[in-house]
């Protein structure tokens, strides 16, 4: 019988963990530069 192996599951864990915080990360950002473009219009030109 195969044993477990532990440092596999941990890497894949902690590496899910990175990749969702990067998203909230950029979820936050987006959210951030979206809110500061719609409250700063330049003058229309005409």
């Amino acid at each position: 019988m195969a044993r477990p192996n532990y440092q596999f599951e941990k890497r894949n864990r902690e590496m899910a963990q990175k990749k969702k915080k990067e998203e909230k990360r950029l979820r936050k950002l987006a959210g951030k530069n979206a809110k500061s473009t719609t409250d700063v219009t330049p003058p229309a030109a005409g």
